[in-house]
């Protein structure tokens, strides 16, 4: 199996005012030194984009959009256009994550349509996909994310592969404490990777973990063949914390 470098992007959510938000991405800049073995995202809320590119301008950190609409400009109050998102210095967006599936509607069609419009722009998608505790209980896990994956994916271009990013993130691991055990994590991933057989290939699709991953535990995730990342939420909003997550994937 291929090497593949590896990605760790930290997802702020909904934290951090303007002067919060430069002053975690100055400590990751400053932590990170300058050439880094994993590559490392920051996903700030989009009030703080703009400040957080200044500071991430130069250096091996990229920036990334915690969501995007498909649409590039018109009569959608609220919402951002990719052509916003690569304005502002993104280059990476995610979509689908659980928290938007289930606060805000989100769907397998409209993750399928943001794909679409994110890769049109240029802009490297982190789809998300994961099941609840509930189906995981029923043993529903491989077709609820067989599901995600072929529905959220459908009509990609076959060169799509070197810019997506797939997240698997359970969704009973998010924000709860609860992490799956590296061989849970990695039966799915390695699950995933045999769905994506017209991105197959060269470049590698890299398919990352997300769900309460900490220094403490990232590493066993990490030494997982399938597992290239992670997706961090909670222990990415402490530069030391991420830090660690980052130096665990070298």
């Amino acid at each position: 199996m291929s090497e593949v470098r590896k990605l760790i992007a930290g997802n702020w959510k909904m934290h951090t005012t303007l002067a919060e938000a430069r002053e975690l991405a100055r400590g990751i800049v400053q932590g990170l030194g300058a050439d880094p073995q994993a590559e490392v995202a920051v996903a700030p809320p989009y009030t703080a984009l703009a400040a957080v590119a200044e500071v991430v301008a130069g250096t091996p950190v990229n920036l990334a959009a915690q969501d995007v609409f498909w649409e590039e400009k018109g009569a959608f109050t609220g919402a951002i256009s990719p052509v916003m998102l690569v304005d502002v210095g993104c280059s990476q967006v995610i979509i689908g994550h659980s928290e938007r599936r289930q606060h805000f509607g989100e769907t397998d069609a409209t993750v399928n349509r943001k794909v679409k419009a994110a890769l049109k722009a240029g802009l490297g998608p982190i789809v998300c996909v994961g099941e609840t505790l509930a189906e995981r209980e029923a043993g529903h896990t491989l077709q609820v994310v067989e599901r995600q994956v072929k529905e959220g994916l459908a009509g990609l271009p076959a060169d799509a592969a070197g810019r997506l990013v797939i997240a698997y993130e359970p969704v009973w691991a998010i924000g709860t404490g609860r992490t799956a055990t590296p061989a849970q994590a990695q039966e799915v991933h390695a699950f995933i990777r045999t769905l994506l057989p017209e991105l197959a290939g060269t470049p590698r699709v890299r398919i990352l973990y997300g769900g309460s991953v900490t220094p403490d535990n990232a590493a066993a995730l990490l030494a997982e063949p399938d597992i290239d990342g992670a997706l961090v939420g909670g222990a990415s909003l402490k530069a030391a914390s991420f830090l660690a997550i980052i130096a665990a994937a070298g």
